[in-house]
């Protein structure tokens, strides 16, 4: 006999797959709903993390940004604290992509710890997803880029989760191959603050 909490869970993994059901990343083509459910696992497997509202979130986390879904149904559907933590790590799609991304360093640090585990877990998801199939169309340099900016993010997490931090930090020391040169994810002898400002005016043009 299944727990209730596991057939919430399902639920939840339903739901966000019908979601997604037509989105595909943009690295390998492959199905969407594998980043989100990706997202889950590492919470779980990797951070420890048992608390079934936020391994909801974690699997929802892109359903406002990306669907059609609103944080109105995810709060009747999947009750307040759901739609709560899914709201904290959801994208203002009127902003300019850069100021995007600056608002996710300057607000890290402000939402709750469920939001801040959600968030870490993702963008390690993301930055391993990075190292293993760039999107077409990036260069080294933003690739780069993306991982300086993930660390201003993961930054203002610091005490989140141990194990999660680690996994991360480690990330930062890791090298990618791009048409046959090996780069460090963070770029070595360069001013970083400058760095990520080149980042931020790559994004104002995409």
């Amino acid at each position: 006999m299944l727990s209730q909490e596991t057939v919430d869970l399902f639920d939840t993994i339903n739901f966000a797959a019908l979601r997604h059901r037509h989105q595909r990343r943009k690295g390998d083509d492959s199905s969407y709903i594998i980043h989100p459910l990706g997202v889950a696992k590492i919470l779980h497997s990797e951070g420890g993390v048992n608390d079934l509202k936020v391994l909801q979130a974690a699997v929802l986390h892109d359903t406002v940004e990306d669907t059609n879904t609103t944080l109105e149904e995810l709060k009747q559907t999947f009750g307040e604290e759901v739609a709560r933590i899914v709201s904290e790590v959801t994208d203002n799609k009127s902003l300019s992509a850069d100021a995007r991304k600056r608002h996710q360093v300057e607000h890290a640090k402000d939402i709750s710890h469920e939001g801040k585990l959600v968030k870490l877990a993702d963008k390690i998801y993301n930055l391993r997803d990075l190292l293993q199939v760039p999107p077409k169309g990036w260069d080294s340099k933003r690739i780069q880029g993306y991982f300086v900016w993930a660390k201003a993010v993961i930054s203002q997490l610091k005490g989140t989760n141990e194990a999660l931090e680690k996994i991360a930090n480690g990330l930062w020391e890791t090298t990618f191959t791009f048409e046959g040169e090996k780069y460090p994810t963070i770029p070595r002898d360069v001013n970083l603050d400058q760095f990520l400002e080149d980042y931020y005016t790559l994004m104002s043009k995409k």
